[in-house]
C-alpha cells in the first residue's frame, strides 16, 4: 500500500473501531402510572414516550418508577428490548421497578440482580430513615460487536429519607466494589432526588464520574432535569445523573422533548450519555 493511502486508510480504521466500542445509555424517570391523574395521565403519555425513546435510541435504559403495567406497555411496545428487574415491594411484580431496559442486539445479558438500599439489602426492606422501598437494579452486558463489557447499575433514592440518600450512596459504592471485581467499566444512574451541591453527590463524585461534568459534546439541554409538569419555570432542579468509570464521555444531554400540545412527556427529563471503553 502506497504511504500516501496508509494514513487514512488508518484514520478509517480507528474511526470504525472507537465508533463499535461506543454505548449509548439514558436514565429517565417515566412518572408512575397514577390512576388518579386527569392531568398528565399515563394513557396520554405512553405512546409518545415511546416515540421520543426510539428516536434518541438509547441502548441502555435506566428507568424509574415503573410499574408493573407500564413495563408490559413498555415491553410490548418496543420489541428490539428486553429488561431486568423487579418489583420493589416484593421481590417480583409489586410495587415500582427501576428496571434496565436493554437492546438485544447489540448487548448481552451476562449476569442481573437487585438490591434493597437497607442494612438488609438482601431481602425486602425499608432503609433508615425513608418513606418507601428503594431498589437498585444492576446488570453485566458484553457487547455483541466487540465483546466488551460493562456493568450498569440504577437506582431510584428516597425523595423524604436525608439519611437515606447518604447511606444509599455508600451502599452501591460498596456493593459495586464487590461485584465489579475485575474493575470493567461501570456505569451508575438514576433518580438520585439529590442537587449537586449536597454532600452525597459530592461524596459519590470522589469515586465516579459526572457525566455532565465531562462530556467532550457539553449539554445542550437546560440545567436541570426535574419538571413536576411545570410549563411555567425554568427546568433548573437538577436530581437525575449519570455516573461513569472506566469510560469516555462523548456527550451527554438532558432531552427537552414534548407532547404536541406543549405539555412533558415525564415530570423528569431523560438524559442521555454517549460513552466509549
Amino acid at each position: 500500500m502506497r504511504l500516501k493511502y496508509f494514513a487514512p486508510a488508518i484514520l478509517f480504521f480507528l474511526a470504525f473501531t472507537l465508533q463499535g466500542q461506543d454505548v449509548k445509555v439514558m436514565t429517565y424517570n417515566i412518572k408512575y402510572d397514577n390512576v388518579s391523574d386527569t392531568v398528565n395521565n399515563w394513557n396520554d403519555r405512553k405512546h409518545p414516550m415511546v416515540d421520543l425513546i426510539n428516536k434518541f435510541d438509547p441502548g441502555v435504559i435506566g428507568m424509574q418508577e415503573v410499574l408493573f403495567r407500564q413495563l408490559q406497555f413498555l415491553n410490548e411496545s418496543m420489541p428490539h428490548l428486553d429488561y431486568v428487574g423487579v418489583g420493589r415491594e416484593d421481590g417480583k411484580e409489586k410495587g415500582e421497578f427501576s428496571p434496565i431496559f436493554y437492546n438485544t442486539q447489540k448487548f448481552e445479558l451476562l449476569k442481573s440482580g437487585t438490591f434493597w438500599l437497607s442494612t438488609t439489602p438482601d431481602e425486602v426492606s425499608i432503609g433508615w430513615d425513608a418513606a418507601l422501598e428503594r431498589i437498585c437494579t444492576y446488570a453485566l452486558f458484553k457487547t455483541k460487536d466487540d465483546d466488551k463489557r460493562f456493568w450498569v447499575f440504577n437506582t431510584h433514592f428516597d425523595h423524604r429519607g436525608v439519611k437515606a440518600r447518604k447511606k444509599s450512596v455508600k451502599l452501591i459504592l460498596k456493593k459495586i466494589k464487590a461485584i465489579n471485581r475485575e474493575k470493567l467499566p461501570v456505569v451508575l444512574m438514576g433518580d438520585l432526588n439529590l442537587q449537586p451541591e449536597q454532600q452525597p453527590i459530592e461524596l459519590l463524585a470522589k469515586k465516579m464520574t459526572d457525566g455532565l461534568l465531562v462530556a467532550e459534546k457539553p449539554n445542550k439541554g437546560p440545567i436541570g432535569t426535574f419538571n413536576g409538569f411545570n410549563l411555567e419555570e425554568p427546568i433548573n432542579r437538577r436530581i437525575d445523573y449519570i455516573f461513569t468509570e472506566g469510560f469516555t464521555v462523548r456527550s451527554y444531554s438532558h432531552i427537552d422533548e414534548r407532547l404536541p400540545n406543549g405539555k412533558h412527556v415525564s415530570d423528569h427529563l431523560p438524559v442521555i450519555a454517549e460513552l466509549s471503553h
